[in-house]
């Protein structure tokens, strides 16, 4: 799978830090039954053309991965839609209070409110199902959460050392310096595949590849996400305990 390198002239980040809910759904609280997941999937074969959803502009990373997984779903049932950037800058409008005439309030967002909203309004005329945080460094997490449920939505404290980086990787002298977490900034992105060596996402319109390595030192949350976009009407991936992640969604909810 091909990747490329994005000059960081022309992209910009948008994830602020995470905040951490108690009352966040955890995705081990349902995994219990899960058979094992294959060694390697792809979903992002069938997407021909990714685009930048504003990221080259503007901080909506958060907003853009979101639909970076639409489009993935939606390719993968056969039938591709792809959020136009309106909608993309309208979400990160609604959920920040960045104004695209005047370009004020353009700071970024928190994973966990592009979800709730997600959730709650819908993206680009998309509404999630629900949302399950994984384990930090969790590697049966990730591959379940992209095999089972189409993508990871996942955030980023990337490190100046990842700006050239054909594949992101930790430097030769550790989480340090330019390598240290977050010095280059926080960064929301949609892993669509995995395999013995790392993680596939997609960033700034582009696959990009990452190691294993790479992931546990600088991945500061990931979540699953349910979508009816993926997931066809009433068929639950075997061994997930949807009915109590359901029932659990419930609860919070009053």
């Amino acid at each position: 799978m091909a990747t490329t390198k994005t000059k960081t002239a022309s992209i910009r980040l948008g994830k602020q830090a995470p905040r951490h809910d108690v009352r966040t759904l955890q995705f081990a609280n349902y995994t219990a039954a899960l058979p094992p997941v294959p060694a390697a999937y792809s979903w992002a074969t069938k997407i021909k053309k990714w685009g930048m959803m504003k990221n080259d502009t503007i901080g909506d990373c958060t907003c853009a991965a979101a639909g970076h997984l639409i489009m993935e779903w939606t390719a993968a049932n056969g039938n591709e839609y792809t959020p136009s950037d309106a909608d993309i800058v309208k979400a990160y409008s609604a959920i920040t209070g960045y104004n695209p005439k005047t370009g004020t309030g353009d700071n970024g967002a928190v994973e966990t409110d592009v979800l709730n909203y997600w959730r709650k309004k819908g993206i680009a005329g998309h509404k999630i199902t629900a949302y399950a945080g994984l384990e930090p460094s969790n590697h049966n997490h990730v591959q379940e959460a992209v095999y089972l449920f189409g993508g990871c939505y996942i955030g980023l404290a990337l490190p100046t050392s990842a700006q050239g980086q054909t594949v992101w990787s930790v430097p030769p002298g550790g989480a340090t310096g330019t390598g240290a977490p977050g010095s280059w900034g926080g960064h929301a992105v949609p892993v669509v595949a995995y395999d013995s060596k790392g993680l596939t996402i997609v960033t700034w319109g582009i696959l990009k590849k990452m190691t294993w390595s790479f992931w546990d030192t600088y991945c500061d949350e990931s979540y699953a996400i349910i979508s009816p976009d993926f997931l066809k009407k009433d068929k639950t991936p075997a061994g997930f305990d949807m009915a109590a992640l359901l029932a659990d969604l419930k609860a919070i909810k009053k």
